[in-house]
């Protein structure tokens, strides 16, 4: 029972964080450029149980990681109104931007703990350098994922954002077409790689360099590198 509790909160709580952390962030940055409709639904907050969507953000992530190694889920999204922003389009960008850039944050700060805490001196540390482990996994694969850019993710926005009109606006019209799109590509694709026999799992594509950019930081913050 001590194992089960030490693995359930070492991967549930990092990944709740991640998750609602990344939403948190959408909506203090547009409060802060001008939409209040977050912060009028008691959005713009930093506590996760504002943030949880019961499936989304504890079952699926806890369900994926233990059966797959791979973690994926979602929070309840937070309602944006991008035509109340001071500069609707430019600060789009910024809106996008912060959720990505929160795990980025998450992701550089549990590094950093990684290599600070050394788990041969008691229980805490051990289940630390565990929490820190998932959580630079946690949130290296939800800012990577977040910033592709097709619509509605946040890459997609970012591009909508920066992209000129004659490319920006079919880009922003795929927005209802994203979530299927996506779909086929990371779960139909490998499936279709098995079937004649080639990778073609594309999150494996996309993870690689981040990963290897965060192990080479934990060497270096450890002395190993």
């Amino acid at each position: 029972m001590e194992e089960w509790i030490f693995r359930v909160t070492a991967v549930a709580l990092p990944a709740i964080l991640a998750i609602t952390l990344h939403e948190a962030a959408h909506g203090f940055v547009a409060w802060r450029l001008g939409d209040d409709t977050a912060y009028q639904l008691g959005r713009v907050t930093f506590n996760p149980l504002r943030h949880i969507d019961p499936f989304g953000t504890v079952l699926l992530p806890a369900l994926m990681y233990f059966t797959t190694g791979f973690v994926f889920g979602w929070a309840k999204p937070v309602p944006v109104n991008f035509g109340r922003l001071n500069h609707p389009r430019r600060d789009m960008v910024w809106v996008a931007l912060a959720g990505p850039g929160t795990n980025f944050a998450l992701a550089l700060l549990s590094a950093i703990l990684w290599g600070l805490v050394n788990p041969e001196q008691g229980i805490i540390e051990h289940w630390l350098r565990a929490a820190a482990e998932v959580s630079i996994l946690v949130n290296v694969i939800l800012m990577v994922f977040n910033l592709i850019p097709l619509p509605p993710l946040d890459g997609g926005r970012v591009a909508v954002g920066i992209l000129p009109d004659i490319l920006a606006f079919p880009l922003a019209r795929l927005e209802r077409f994203g979530m299927p799109i996506l779909l086929a590509v990371f779960f139909l694709l490998p499936m279709l790689g098995r079937q004649i026999g080639v990778d073609l799992n594309i999150m494996t594509w996309l993870m690689g360099p981040p990963v290897d950019a965060v192990i080479d930081l934990i060497q270096i913050l450890t002395g190993n590198g």
